[in-house]
């Protein structure tokens, strides 16, 4: 298509249409194996942008495809028309009827945040998915999701009362329950919403029909089944069932994929919130045969959640930095856990559930262990089975466990022989298949460990699909049942279904959409399940240099393959973590980490260049990111962001070269070095309004930032030797090296001091040697073969220092966390910066473990009240733990500290500074951690570890924050 044509499209839209190639690449997968490169992508603003872009589709004989969060595992959201993102602007909450229990939504609203809403007043909306922190209602209509909770409040199907739609002329219909009369009424209308209700009445009036519908689609006892277009339930209502239901059209449009109909508004039937006290019991089994076995007499209890997760699934969070701390329950190595949840509105009550629900579990002799699990242990059991999905894509190299089967379904008292059979039947593929999800429903996510990139193993993904429907259809099962047909099992659903109730689907998507422009191919007319993938089979892999080491993810390339699309990275600052802030600031796309691997990925594959990396559209994708690091243990594949970036820049600026600002930001220690031996000079430079806004101009400094100014004070050998000789100490409890690192050296010296005396008072000998700055500033803006040298020179220079009896201790998080992270990346002698790695601490967390060994005693500090808001810097939160940071400031007996919930503070370094940064970052400290601040009353104290952090925080609030190691310094008793 002409990009005038496009153009023209875009200038009628009051929303955007984006051409661009990064923009249909990572636009080009969801989270399923397929990638198909669009026409555009389209972010309508309003109802009227719909019209004209299905005016637009119908006219140019192109496609439309829906998209909220783009998390489908069988890609749907994937296609070569258009792709229609309504998460952008579709995404209020419109009206609540409490009384009735009832609300009206856009498709855009994330599901836990409509819960959120809804809590105060008692409501929620039951279907949970594993991506529900940025799932949005929506794709869960178009999904019909069920998740955790299906077994006590049913499918989103269930609770989908109306629908306000665009159909495929443009024209507008609202689907809700009508009556009999209504119906025919309707069916004689000669517009699209009558030629459809006509078509309904006529397809499946017939006894026949029924009757052949009834035979064969899936088992009714079934309730997750997405086979096709939902028929087998429009003929248990009105005017099809005497005694039925009134007709609701919503039962069809559930699940249909946004194949039929482009929905707008959405109304949704509430429940009740749940009994306030649960209990789970998490049973371990020694084999999946023995797991499956105790479904169905587990189910016959009042269960919540019925979860499985596998060895497999288990295994991979053994190496996820966030999910360590959620395994707490496991009891040695189990095949499987069943996770057994049941509430009540006591305690007591809850607790003699859980004991009738272990007696069930002895009484079969199956499991070996059921430990139980209360209030918050619970949450933290089931983000475990929630990270599942994600937590897969952390096999290293090319075989992953890959999307195809892992949606069937069916009834319980066949599921234990189904899989057994599965069992059976992978064995003959030597496939050890990993299962997980829904055991209580039914439905088992099955998926077999396959490398797409090669012929052999395409092959393998038809025939096992193939064969697994086959063997589901044994069943009555649903080869569907939450995560839809898509493009992997379209295909299947003539075998399915039958052929003549297949011919009804595709009748009634002809009623719907004549001109098939709404996502053609997922449902009805399928292409095939083998191509289309995002890899190019047998493709010669290429080859690429970096800098950094990439080994442990066999390369650059797989690294940002690691991303599978779950999109977790798209949750809000109100989901908790730090996980993305750029998107969290703009919420497009685009500023996403799955973005910026998808990018990564696509352009390090199709480029012809000589450096592959010189590719503006990579520019793009990394500018906004603030290289917090959350990705690195949010991310549930652990896709580090901010090493990619570093590694980007490093290779783009081969091609391009560096600004000037670039240069001094990444060697701002040898500036502050020469700033600080002539501060009675740069430092009145630097205070004076005229060269001041001269030099934030060289620099490329925003007007409203302050340009840090270097310290009078000096931290050197020296200092160290009087503060030592200052306190006379009657025992040393043990010696420590300080890294002194650039920013403590040459602009927070005071801090620095603050802690050689914190420690030597408790009792530390705190040595202190010439080394080199730590290389953050370089690393931050791709200056790699500097801060290789840098990293070369401290690891010998520390080499023969660092054990487990004399640790590394360090003041600024950034900094001294590069020995825990870069390092390894960095230093040529791997074996050496791993063992320095190991005996690296930030001050807080070295403090916080000599509270725990009993080296530090609560007498040494005051009984004064203080209360105290913290915010912990990124890179700790991501590579150490916040908590330590708690713990040591909670030490003294009365001092009270909170945790901000914050993500990044959004000044990142350099970042914040930088003019076409600056409102970015504000936006990012306005999400949480500003408003924090600004409600602390003025007797509450401040604190943030990270030098960035407080200067934001000062920028953005006016308050001053305190590092931890001041406020605990000033905490000690005089002597």
């Amino acid at each position: 298509m002409e990009k005038k044509v496009l153009k023209r499209l875009a200038e009628t839209l009051r929303g955007e249409l984006l051409t661009d190639s990064l923009s249909k690449a990572i636009y080009a997968t969801d989270a399923s194996v397929y990638r198909k490169l669009p026409l555009a992508v389209a972010y309508p603003k309003d109802e009227n942008d719909i019209v004209i872009l299905v005016d637009f589709a119908r006219k140019h004989q192109t496609s439309l495809i829906p998209r909220t969060a783009g998390t489908s595992l069988a890609g749907q959201c994937v296609g070569d028309g258009i792709v229609v993102d309504v998460s952008k602007y579709f995404t209020k909450i419109l009206a609540l009827d409490e009384k009735s229990g009832k609300v009206r939504v856009q498709p855009g609203v994330i599901r836990d945040e409509l819960n959120d809403y809804l809590k105060p007043f008692g409501l929620f909306f039951g279907p949970n998915t594993s991506t529900s922190n940025r799932c949005m209602i929506g794709g869960m209509v178009g999904n019909n999701s069920s998740g955790t909770t299906s077994i006590k409040y049913g499918v989103t199907r269930d609770k989908v009362i109306q629908l306000r739609t665009i159909l495929s002329d443009g024209s507008t219909a609202v689907f809700e329950s009508i009556s009999e009369k209504t119906f025919k009424k309707k069916a004689e209308e000669h517009d699209l919403e009558g030629t459809i209700y006509r078509t309904i009445e006529t397809i499946l009036s017939p006894t026949a029909v029924r009757k052949e519908i009834k035979h064969r689609f899936p088992d009714p006892r079934i309730h997750r089944r997405n086979t096709g277009y939902a028929i087998d339930e429009l003929i248990k209502m009105r005017p099809f069932e005497t005694d039925g239901a009134s007709f609701n059209m919503c039962k069809l449009l559930a699940g249909s994929e946004g194949t039929l109909a482009f929905t707008t508004e959405i109304v949704l039937q509430l429940d009740r919130l749940p009994p306030s006290q649960s209990v789970m019991v998490a049973a371990h089994f020694d084999s999946i045969e023995n797991c499956m076995k105790a479904v169905e007499p587990v189910m016959q209890h009042d269960l919540y959640t019925c979860e499985m997760m596998d060895k497999v699934i288990l295994d991979c969070t053994k190496n996820n930095l966030n999910q360590l701390k959620n395994r707490f329950f496991i009891q040695g190595d189990p095949a499987a856990i069943l996770m057994l949840e049941v509430c009540a509105d006591t305690s007591v009550e809850a607790l003699q559930k859980a004991a009738q629900l272990i007696a069930t579990l002895e009484l079969t002799g199956l499991s070996y262990a059921f430990p139980i699990l209360k209030g918050d242990e619970i949450a933290m059991a089931l983000e475990l089975r929630k990270a599942g999905l994600g937590l897969l894509g952390n096999i290293v190299g090319d075989r992953k466990a890959v999307a195809c089967i892992e949606d069937t379904a069916v009834a319980l008292p066949d599921l234990a022989e189904y899989i057994a059979e599965f069992t059976k039947l992978m064995s003959t593929y030597d496939q050890k298949a990993v299962y997980y999800a829904h055991a209580g429903a039914g439905e088992i996510h099955l998926r077999p460990i396959l490398n797409l990139k090669k012929a052999e193993d395409v092959g393998l993904f038809r025939r096992i699909t193939s064969d697994v429907a086959q063997l589901v259809k044994k069943y009555n099962g649903s080869l569907s049942g939450e995560h839809g047909d898509g493009i992997v099992r379209a295909a299947f659903i003539p075998m399915m279904i039958g052929e003549k109730n297949y011919q009804l689907l595709k009748q009634i998507k002809e009623a719907f959409d004549p001109n098939n422009i709404f996502n053609p191919g997922k449902i009805v007319d399928a292409g095939p399940m083998d191509a289309n993938f995002r890899y190019e089979t047998d493709r010669e892999e290429p080859v690429i240099d970096t800098l950094l080491d990439f080994s442990d993810s066999e390369g650059i390339l797989k690294a940002a393959e690691k991303c599978n699309g779950s999109g977790d990275c798209r949750k809000l600052p109100t989901a908790g973590g730090a996980m993305c802030p750029s998107y969290h600031a703009t919420r497009n796309e685009k500023d996403s980490t799955r973005a910026r691997a998808n990018a990564l990925r696509e352009f390090l594959t199709i480029s012809e260049k000589r450096n592959i990396f010189d590719h503006k559209e990579l520019k793009e994708v990394f500018d906004l990111c603030l290289s917090c690091k959350a990705c690195a243990s949010e991310c549930p594949s652990n896709v580090d962001v901010a090493t990619l970036k570093a590694e980007f820049l490093y290779q783009f600026r081969k091609a391009h070269g560096s600004s000037f600002s670039d240069k001094i930001f990444a060697n701002n220690a040898k500036f502050n070095h020469l700033a600080k031996r002539t501060n009675s000079l740069v430092n009145p430079i630097i205070n004076n309004k005229i060269t001041n806004g001269i030099l934030k101009s060289l620099l490329n400094i925003h007007p409203l930032r302050d340009i840090p100014i270097t310290s009078s004070k000096t931290l050197n050998k020296k200092a160290v030797t009087s503060i030592n000789k200052g306190f006379k100490i009657k025992k040393i409890v043990k010696k420590i090296y300080f890294f002194n690192d650039e920013f403590t050296k040459y602009l927070d010296t005071e801090i620095g001091l603050d802690a050689i005396e914190l420690l030597v008072r408790l009792g530390y000998e705190v040595q202190l040697v010439k080394h080199w700055e730590s290389g953050r500033s370089q690393i931050s803006k791709g200056f790699l073969k500097q801060a290789k040298r840098v990293a070369n020179k401290n690891v010998s220079r520390f080499k023969s220092l660092i054990s487990e009896d004399t640790p590394l201790v360090g003041l600024e998080p950034s900094a001294i966390l590069t020995f825990r992270d870069e390092y390894l990346r960095l230093a040529d002698d791997k074996a050496t910066a791993e063992k320095i790695a190991k005996h690296t601490y930030m001050i807080d967390e070295f403090i916080a473990n000599e509270i725990k060994l009993g080296n530090i005693a609560l007498s040494q500090f005051t009984t004064n009240e203080k209360q105290i808001k913290l915010h912990a810097h990124c890179h700790q939160k991501a590579l150490a733990n916040q908590v330590d940071t708690f713990n040591m400031l909670n030490f003294p007996k009365n001092y009270s500290v909170t945790i901000i919930p914050s993500g990044c503070c959004g000044m990142a370094g350099s970042f914040g500074y930088e003019k076409e940064h600056y409102e970015v970052s504000m936006k990012v400290g306005e999400q949480v951690l500003f408003p924090a601040v600004r409600k602390a009353p003025e007797d509450v104290t401040i604190a943030a570890n990270g030098t960035s952090c407080r200067h934001q925080i000062k920028d953005g609030t006016g308050r001053f924050a305190l590092h931890p190691v001041t406020i605990l310094k000033e905490a000690l008793l005089i002597e």
